[in-house]
């Protein structure tokens, strides 16, 4: 839980010295998408040990899902930084890249999340389980990713929104709340399950 807590502040601390100068911007995103593939590592930590379906315990996804998940989030680090560097010759380009490294470790981390919303688990989950927090999430996991890829409504009104009104950020927020909000049920059902 500790890598899912510092994803936020090294990104705020990010975002709010990135201003100092172009040296600054560059080293403050590296941290940035550092911390961001750290958030990624610490939810595929959790998602390995407790979204997991029950039919999935002791299978080969589970036993390497955190090691995956590791080269993940170093592949992507490695990929999000270097789309910094074609920032200006292939803008297109590295928002594509950038937004593939953000998109890749979410993917893959939400699996089994994916297979106990679209399944249900089989009719194994309890309709008390944290489902309901794992779609809100996912609502605005989904949302985020728009708002980030399409710059709306900064694309609408260009200059409006520069220090306030951002909405993908605000959209991030969401997603990290209930993403953590839905850990936490998701631990409490499962220590309960254990007793």
């Amino acid at each position: 839980m500790l890598l899912v807590c510092v994803y936020p502040f090294t990104s705020s601390c990010a975002h709010t010295f990135s201003t100092m100068s172009p040296e600054s911007r560059h080293i403050c995103y590296f941290f940035d998408y550092g911390a961001l593939s750290l958030y990624s590592l610490g939810c595929a930590i959790s998602y390995g040990h407790y979204i997991i379906p029950d039919s999935w315990v002791n299978s080969w996804l589970q036993q390497n899902f955190v090691i995956i998940g590791v080269g993940n989030s170093l592949f992507c680090t490695s990929l999000s930084c270097y789309s910094r560097f074609l920032e200006h010759r292939f803008p297109k380009w590295s928002k594509f890249l950038r937004t593939g490294a953000f998109v890749l470790p979410f993917l893959f981390d939400s699996v089994p999340l994916f297979y106990r919303v679209l399944l249900r688990c089989g009719g194994v989950c309890s309709p008390a389980d944290a489902l309901s927090s794992h779609c809100y999430h996912l609502l605005f996991a989904f949302l985020t990713c728009f708002l980030f890829t399409s710059h709306l409504p900064e694309r609408l009104a260009p200059g409006r929104f520069d220090y306030f009104g951002t909405f993908w950020p605000a959209g991030r927020t969401g997603w990290l709340y209930l993403r953590t909000e839905a850990h936490i049920l998701q631990v409490l059902l499962a220590s309960g399950r254990k007793q």
